[in-house]
Parts: C-alpha cells; sequence; structure tokens
C-alpha cells in the first residue's frame, strides 16, 4: 500500500477518509487546517477507503493530558475492506519514525480498559504494539503510550478528565469539529430532543485550551446525563432516543 500525506497544500482536492459527505469533509478540512501550523500530521492510504492516521505534538493536542514531548495520535483508523493487510502497522510506525526523527518521548493514545470502544483505539492492538496504560479515567477510558526511553514520564490525565462530572441535569454535550460525524448527527439529535422535551444542552469546543479543560478524557464528542458522563460514541438520533428512554 502507497500512502499520502494530507497538507495545506494538496488538502483541498484530496479526501479525508472519515467525512460521509462535502459539507462534513469542509468542516474537517478547516479544522485540520488550523491545526497544521501547530505540527499535526494526517497520513492516509492512496487508495480510498478508512485507512489513516492524524497525530500531533501533545502539547497541541485538544485533550485534557498532561504529555510534554510526546506525540498525541488523533486518531488511528483502518476498516472495512482496508483490515487484515497490515495497513495499521504502516501508519503506527510511520508516526513512530515521525516522532523519534522530533526527538520526542514516544506516542499516546486514547483507548479503553479490557475491550474496545467505539471511536477508541484497540487496547488490545495496542499492547501488542508495545503501548501500556498510563493513567485511567474513572469512566474507564485509558491513556495508552508507547515510550522510546525506559524512564520516560508516563502522560497523565489532567484532573477534569480522570473524574468526569458536569453540574447541570439533563443532557450535556461537549464537541469538536475533530470528527466529521459530529457535524451530521449533532444537529439532528438537538431537533429531536427538543421535539421530546428532553433538557439537551450543547457546549462546541472551538479553541485548544477549552478543549484542554473539557470536564472528559474525550473532546470529539462526550456526553453526560444528570452530571454523570455517558458515552463517547456519537450518538445518532434513533440511538439518542433509545438513551433517553423516549420513543422515536
Amino acid at each position: 500500500m502507497n500512502y499520502i500525506r494530507i497538507t495545506k497544500d494538496n488538502i483541498d482536492g484530496e479526501h479525508i477518509c472519515c467525512a460521509m459527505s462535502n459539507k462534513q469533509s469542509n468542516v474537517k478540512k478547516q479544522w485540520l487546517k488550523q491545526r497544521f501550523e501547530e505540527g499535526l500530521v494526517f497520513y492516509r492510504s492512496v487508495e480510498r477507503g478508512k485507512c489513516f492516521i492524524e497525530y500531533i505534538p501533545a502539547e497541541n493536542a485538544w485533550a485534557p493530558i498532561e504529555a510534554e514531548g510526546y506525540i498525541y495520535i488523533n486518531c488511528l483508523w483502518v476498516s472495512g475492506s482496508m483490515k487484515g493487510h497490515g495497513y495499521s502497522n504502516d501508519l503506527l510506525d510511520q508516526c513512530v519514525r515521525d516522532a523519534k526523527a522530533q526527538g520526542r518521548k514516544g506516542l499516546c493514545i486514547l483507548s479503553s480498559e479490557k475491550r474496545k470502544k467505539e471511536f477508541l483505539a484497540d487496547p488490545k492492538y495496542l499492547a501488542y504494539k508495545g503501548f501500556s496504560v498510563a493513567d485511567t479515567a474513572e469512566t474507564g477510558i485509558t491513556l495508552m503510550y508507547l515510550p522510546f526511553e525506559a524512564d520516560a514520564e508516563p502522560p497523565r490525565f489532567k484532573e477534569c478528565a480522570r473524574h468526569p462530572k458536569v453540574e447541570e441535569d439533563g443532557f450535556v454535550l461537549y464537541y469538536t469539529d475533530q470528527c466529521p460525524f459530529t457535524y451530521y448527527w449533532v444537529p439532528r439529535v438537538e431537533e429531536v430532543a427538543r421535539e421530546h422535551g428532553i433538557p439537551f444542552k450543547v457546549i462546541h469546543i472551538t479553541d485548544r485550551e477549552a478543549a484542554r479543560n473539557v470536564p472528559a478524557p474525550v473532546t470529539t464528542y462526550a456526553l453526560f446525563r444528570d452530571g454523570r458522563f455517558v458515552t463517547q460514541a456519537i450518538q445518532s438520533d434513533k440511538k439518542f432516543l433509545a438513551l433517553a428512554g423516549a420513543e422515536s
């Protein structure tokens, strides 16, 4: 498989793997364009499909972590017909090479305890590649890392991420434009919540400082209910209504 690096010079003419429509793609591309100057790297397969990796110096990550000197992997996604061919290894190896060339301490990425959860990296695959758990939030979401030196200080969650909670009753959603699926689904969930009289507050995170202080380990999508963290999985309108106990 051959891979292409998406940059500010070619992004307008290239697909970015995970968007379902041009509008979704444009929102995600605008987010990426602003991150390239902060060191974000995006590689994808030349062949069209969901096969890509996206990473950034951890100091610039939109995540509530303390991981100075590490590279933070926003997303490593290989799915569909792309699975089972070693492409995840290719992409992760490229990330390792880039990180070592920059003199970084290692890599870190969000995962989960025991089993894979939606929109998080597979813990079994990461363990196979030498990653271990650096920190764990009360939600069971983990921060895994691959240090390049045995004595490298592990990255960690900020306290707001380790113990997620909000004060408001009802549903509260934090999200960013990093994942294009939010552009499609958040307005639809807002609409059905309104139609069914379900309290639903949306907080759109639009800058890194705000993202670093989100009260959850995941910033792309963090849904709370009555103060408690519920899920990082992006909800469709039907899934949300089922979660809320309302009929569609």
